[in-house]
């Protein structure tokens, strides 16, 4: 066999992988995609459940406004509308905003696009969220969220 100075030897060998190396390689890349789709999916139902805290927290802070201008929180019939919109039934708020406490034509839904479910006896309230699976209970990231007034 001769070489060449300027040219490089060709070795004939086998070049690519074989079927078995590439669905072992295929096999690896999947799991190794399912293991962080998870962590990925986890992580944004994590932060769906925080930012329902959140809202749930800044509704608590307007609730306690309306309670100070009103001296009493909306009643369950009231609903959170009355954030909005003065009452027009039950107990009368004399001191209430013209603009009303929110500068918004709607309550914030939860981030599950679904409504927050509001009680009030009009001494204390409870704002609630159904979670991911928009039902009463349930466990891990279908379960519901509480906020309770903590008189």
């Amino acid at each position: 066999m001769k070489y060449n100075f300027f040219k490089r030897q060709v070795m004939k060998s086998q070049a690519g992988m074989t079927l078995i190396e590439i669905l072992i390689a295929l096999t690896l890349i999947s799991l190794m995609g399912t293991f962080i789709a998870g962590k990925v999916f986890d992580s944004l139902e994590e932060g769906r459940v925080k930012s329902a805290n959140i809202q749930m927290k800044s509704l608590e802070s307007l609730l306690k406004d309306f309670r100070r201008k009103c001296n009493f929180y909306p009643t369950t019939e009231m609903g959170l509308d009355s954030l909005i919109n003065k009452p027009s039934g039950g107990r009368e708020c004399k001191n209430y905003p013209p603009n009303g406490f929110i500068d918004a034509d709607e309550i914030p839904l939860d981030p599950w696009d679904m409504e927050y479910v509001y009680t009030s006896d009009g001494k204390t309230y409870n704002i609630m969220s159904y979670g991911n699976d928009n039902e009463e209970g349930g466990e891990g990231f279908a379960a519901d969220i509480y906020l309770r007034d903590n008189k």
